[in-house]
């Protein structure tokens, strides 16, 4: 964990809803969201529910869900076509620690 790439991640508004938005995906895009194969929604959401919510470009969320994946608050799937995204709660887990032992 990298604390200073999570503090430039999370210095985009659109980027911290998204990590809200993933807490609790049912709540934030119903029950219409494309589910994997099987309806296992433990695996995430796709990135075109994401981009829909977000109402940006899918290059534009494309690069956002990456700067997560890469600071290690995102964990990505692929399964067929589709590429889902769901929190890494270990390691926002570590990041919240983090700042309340050194801040």
């Amino acid at each position: 964990m990298e604390p200073i790439m999570i503090h430039k991640v999370l210095s985009n508004e659109t980027r911290r809803d998204i990590l809200e938005w993933l807490k609790n995906p049912e709540e934030h895009f119903g029950e219409k969201y494309h589910r994997p194969p099987g309806g296992d929604v433990s695996k995430g959401v796709c990135v075109g529910d994401i981009q829909v919510k977000a109402g940006l470009a899918q290059s534009v969320i494309s690069s956002y869900l990456l700067a997560m994946q890469k600071a290690g608050l995102l964990i990505s799937e692929r399964v067929g076509q589709w590429t889902y995204y769901r929190r890494n709660e270990d390691v926002i887990k570590q990041f919240c620690e983090e700042l309340t032992n050194n801040l």
